[in-house]
């Protein structure tokens, strides 16, 4: 794990991750680790009071802790270490993780193995690594990352501070915001799953997809996962958003903020999921549906086509999916009946 060279006090990591430190706040802290792993230098991380005492005698250097879990040790005995005190600890570790755990310094610039259209415009400290192919009036901006093997396509847009993991595909016209994380093998506006048949020869044959493909700022796409540009229109995805692996997201699809979607699910074409919407693993939702505002999907949930589920909050599990109550009942009910065979 990469640690820091130069130490950082408490008090720095605290105003930074935004929280209050009990006990010496001079306590120098150079990366971060779990509990059973820690070593000096170290800075932990506890969400209740039962945990709270391990991390005080690990060999951590400090403790991020709620208000209630450090007050319920605290009023008992004086801490053997410096606490830091968060409303969010699990928030607070992940800010301080950004000052205690920096990115291997990278030197900006273009490798000799990349090939570069003359037309590219490139912005101050981009880097471009081995074998990377760019095409035409493709544009990236500052500060930008892309990885070993990867192919951005003619007249792609690329925001600041973006990380393109290795071996990234972006087809032609793609539009992706700022500070977007691409993990490696993603495919990003490939065309769509669209087909016409000839109801005289039976044949299939191929629908136009030449709409676009927009990833809003501060997205996170997982390695292997699959973005279609839209048919005709524009494909969206919404500010915030966080994709896990091997995910594939069909044309037209408009994707809200702040979703999160777990590895293996599939969305089918045309398909609307609002903000703050949470997708378990293996979901699967047919063309057309909507996904209301703050929906929770179980794991391998099914979603019909056309289906419209709303309730910010509710949490709905099984194919077809429903309340989550309501099919544990089902299921209940089931179980009841093969009893009496």
């Amino acid at each position: 794990m990469q640690r820091l060279a130069k130490p950082l006090p408490l008090k720095a990591v605290a105003e930074f991750a935004g929280g209050r430190v009990i006990g010496d706040d001079r306590t120098l802290l150079s990366g971060i680790s779990s509990i059973e792993s820690a070593a000096p230098g170290d800075l932990v991380f506890v969400e209740d009071a039962k945990n709270l005492q391990a991390a005080l005698e690990s060999r951590a250097s400090a403790v991020i802790a709620g208000e209630a879990t450090a007050a319920e040790v605290t009023a008992k005995r004086a801490a053997s270490k410096p606490i830091l005190i968060a409303a969010q600890p699990r928030l607070a570790f992940a800010r301080a993780a950004q000052l205690l755990c920096p990115a291997a310094d990278r030197q900006p610039g273009i490798h000799p193995s990349a090939i570069v259209h003359p037309s590219v415009v490139l912005h101050e400290n981009v880097t471009v690594d081995e074998r990377v192919v760019i095409g035409e009036h493709a544009e990236i901006r500052e500060n930008t990352c892309i990885g070993a093997g990867s192919v951005v396509g003619a007249n792609v847009k690329i925001g600041r501070d973006c990380h393109l993991y290795p071996n990234v595909t972006i087809y032609s016209g793609v539009r992706i915001g700022d500070r977007v994380i691409v993990h490696a093998g993603a495919v990003l506006g490939s065309d769509g799953f669209g087909y016409v048949r000839d109801l005289k020869t039976g044949r299939y044959e191929k629908f136009p997809q030449v709409g676009q493909l927009e990833i809003g700022d501060d997205v996170e796409i997982g390695a292997n996962s699959t973005i279609d540009r839209a048919a005709l229109d524009v494909t969206r995805i919404g500010r915030g958003t966080k994709i896990d692996n091997l995910v594939h997201i069909g044309h037209n699809c408009q994707i809200g903020e702040d979703v999160i979607i777990a590895a293996q699910t599939g969305l089918s074409g045309s398909i609307v999921i609002e903000r703050n919407a949470v997708l378990g693993g293996q979901v699967g939702i047919g063309e057309h549906a909507r996904i209301g505002e703050g929906v929770m999907l179980g794991g391998q949930s099914g979603v019909l086509p056309n289906k419209v589920l709303r309730g910010k909050g509710v949490a709905f599990w099984g194919t077809p999916a429903q309340p989550v109550r309501k099919y544990l009942k089902q299921l209940a009910a089931l179980a009841r009946l093969t009893k009496k065979e």
